[in-house]
C-alpha cells in the first residue's frame, strides 16, 4: 500500500498542512526557517506524489507465480485496488504535467515583464549609484526588479518625504531582496501551487510565504536602520503600487509588519524547532515510505 500512502501524504502537504502553517502566528518570530519549513513541504509534497507514480508503475507489473508479469492487472490486483493505482497514478502524473508547464510560464512570463518594466526604467527614470534608479513620481513608492539585470526603484516623491534613515531602510530592504533571490523562492511556490489540483491545494500558501519574504528583507534593514525608521518607510510607501513581476517595500501586509516591528524579535527557540519539523518532513516519510516500494522494486527485478 506504498502508492495509496505516498498520494495521502502528497495530499496532506499540499493542503491540510499550509493551511495549517498559514494560520501559525510563530513564523512571524523566525520568517527564515519558516520560509526553509514551507520549502520542505512543498519538496516533499512533489516528490511524494513522484514517489506514488513510481510505486504504482511497479504494481502494475506484478509478478506471476511463474516469475514472468501478469498482463492482466486488474485481476491479479482486484479492481478496487487497480482503479485506485490508476487514478492515483493519472494525478501523479497530472501534477508533474501542470508542474513543468507552470514552471516554465511562471519564468518566462515574469521575466518577460520585468525586462519590459526594467527597460522603461532605465529610459525614463534617472541613474542613481549601482543599480538604483529614480523615477519622477510624486507618490512615495520603492520596489526592486530582480534578475540578472537587477534593478532598485524608488520614486521622487519617496526621496521627498523620507528621512535619510528612512531611505537608508528603504533600499536596504529591496537589495535584501535582490542579495537573496527571494524572487526564486516566490517563483517555487508558484509554480507548486499552479501544479497541484485546484481542490486540493491551499490558496493560502502563497500569500504565507510572500509575507514571510518580507518580513526577511524587514530583518535585514532594522540591523542597518533600526525598526522605527523602517516603520515609518513603510507606512508612507503602503499606498505605492506594484509592477508586476517586482517586490515591492509597501502594499496589503504594511500593517502586520510594521505591528511585527515593535512586538517580540526573532526566536532561536522558534527557528530551531521550525528547522527540525522541515528535516523531518523531508527526511521521516521518505524512509519510511521509499523502503517497501524499494522492496518491490528489487523484487520485480529480481524475480
Amino acid at each position: 500500500m506504498s502508492a495509496l500512502a505516498f498520494a495521502l501524504v502528497a495530499l496532506t502537504l499540499a493542503g491540510p498542512v499550509p493551511e495549517m502553517l498559514a494560520r501559525a502566528s510563530w513564523s512571524m518570530r523566525a520568517p527564515r526557517a519558516a520560509v526553509v519549513l514551507w520549502q520542505s513541504v512543498a519538496v516533499a509534497a512533489v516528490l511524494s506524489a513522484f514517489s506514488a507514480g513510481i510505486a504504482i508503475a511497479s504494481r502494475l507489473f506484478v509478478p506471476a507465480l511463474d516469475g514472468r508479469p501478469v498482463t492482466d492487472e486488474v485481476r491479479a490486483l482486484g479492481f478496487p485496488l487497480w482503479l485506485a493505482y490508476v487514478t492515483v497514478f493519472a494525478i501523479t502524473l497530472l501534477i508533474g504535467a501542470r508542474l513543468v508547464i507552470a514552471v516554465l510560464q511562471v519564468a518566462i512570463a515574469t521575466r518577460r515583464r520585468r525586462a519590459h518594466h526594467r527597460m522603461l526604467v532605465d529610459l525614463l527614470g534617472a541613474a542613481g549609484t549601482g543599480h538604483l534608479r529614480i523615477i519622477d513620481v510624486s507618490e512615495p513608492l520603492a520596489y526592486c526588479l530582480p534578475g540578472v539585470r537587477s534593478r532598485v526603484v524608488v520614486s521622487k516623491g519617496a526621496l521627498n518625504t523620507l528621512s535619510d534613515k528612512e531611505i537608508t531602510a528603504i533600499l536596504r530592504h529591496e537589495r535584501a531582496h535582490l542579495r537573496a533571490r527571494h524572487d526564486l523562492v516566490l517563483e517555487m511556490f508558484t509554480a507548486v501551487h499552479a501544479a497541484f489540483p485546484r481542490f486540493v491545494r491551499s490558496a493560502r500558501a502563497l500569500d504565507a510565504v510572500r509575507l514571510l519574504v518580507e518580513m526577511l528583507a524587514d530583518d535585514a534593514a532594522v540591523r542597518v536602520a533600526g525598526p522605527a525608521p523602517l516603520a515609518r518607510a513603510l507606512v508612507a510607501c503602503a499606498t505605492g503600487p506594484t509592477p508586476s513581476g517586482a517586490l515591492a517595500a509597501g502594499g496589503p501586509s504594511t500593517v502586520v509588519r510594521v505591528r511585527r516591528l515593535s512586538g517580540r524579535g526573532n526566536s532561536l527557540a522558534v527557528a530551531t524547532t521550525a528547522y527540525l519539523a522541515a528535516a523531518a518532513i523531508l527526511v521521516v516519510p521518505t524512509v519510511a515510505l521509499a523502503v517497501p516500494w524499494l522492496t518491490e522494486l528489487h523484487r520485480l527485478f529480481t524475480a
